[in-house]
């Protein structure tokens, strides 16, 4: 038995005549009707009634045909598995991720989707938000991992995770023995400054609303150097809790007043994704995010 004969009997019971069944299938009407012939010996029974050109399905036929439907169907969906693999290998997924944005979830995340799709291949880059905006605009990136506040109105976003705002400090530091840390006990402190902080305007205006001093030691964009420069003591810092990277550091939760923000998934709308692409925003939207 060959899926080029169950088509030709599909064919032929659809149009209960040969040639028109042979030219739906694209082959002489001989080369059907020999291919037919060959399925019914190997059968053991005929599949039509044969009256002259007139063909009509026997009862061994029609029972018979909706195995032959069915096992049409499994063919189909398994070339069009093979061709949607064939396609995800085709095109590497760009992926682009604010610097300020942890890479720790992230990395879970990507892990778990390499190893649920084999064969797809992930270019990550790292930069700053306008940076990932123009280059999204534009079509060098598929998608973009930012933070809500800072994604843009003109893009369409996927909520990823929550995350809150922790204070760190160095090992040792008095605060670091209490199990939250209010804005008002940081006042008079040594301060590492994230600039790249997309919260740090806010930060700062309610610290100038409550009349807490900051002073800052330390001043960096870079997530690295203002964990290092923590861990050296030169201060404490704001950090988004699942940017914290650094073994050794001493994080407590923010309260009074608390700050949180959300993470998401930044993609053009009305432009359509590579089979790639639309596998990991599925795959983003379907993953347990830890919370």
């Amino acid at each position: 038995m060959e899926m080029g004969q169950i088509r030709y009997v599909l064919s032929a019971a659809r149009h209960l005549n040969f040639t028109r069944a042979a030219e739906d299938c694209g082959v002489s009407q001989p080369a059907l009707t020999k291919g037919i012939k060959a399925l019914e010996a190997d059968l053991g029974a005929p599949l039509f009634n044969r009256e002259g050109r007139r063909i009509s399905l026997s009862g061994f036929g029609r029972s018979m045909l909706p195995h032959f439907q069915s096992i049409a169907e499994e063919a189909d969906a398994t070339r069009a598995l093979a061709e949607n693999f064939r396609l995800l290998a085709q095109v590497p997924v760009k992926l682009g991720v604010q610097s300020t944005i942890g890479h720790v979830r992230l990395a879970r995340f990507l892990a778990d989707f390499e190893s649920r799709h084999d064969g797809i291949e992930l270019a990550v880059s790292e930069g700053p938000r306008d940076v990932l905006q123009r280059q999204l605009d534009a079509g060098e990136i598929d998608l973009a991992i930012l933070t809500r506040d800072d994604a843009g109105e003109q893009f369409r976003l996927t909520p990823l995770y929550d995350e809150r705002y922790v204070v760190v400090f160095p090992p040792g530091h008095r605060l670091g023995q209490s199990n939250a840390v209010t804005l008002g006990q940081l006042s008079g402190q040594n301060y590492v400054d994230r600039l790249s902080c997309e919260m740090r305007e806010m930060v700062m205006g309610v610290c100038q609303n409550r009349g807490v001093e900051l002073y800052a030691r330390f001043r960096s964009e870079r997530e690295d150097w203002v964990q290092a420069m923590v861990l050296a003591g030169i201060g404490f810092a704001f950090m988004p809790e699942y940017s914290v990277t650094l073994p050794g550091l001493v994080q407590r939760p923010l309260i009074e007043p608390e700050v949180s923000r959300a993470v998401v998934a930044a993609s053009m709308p009305g432009r359509q994704h590579s089979p790639a692409a639309a596998a990991l925003m599925r795959a983003a939207q379907g993953f347990r995010w830890p919370g």
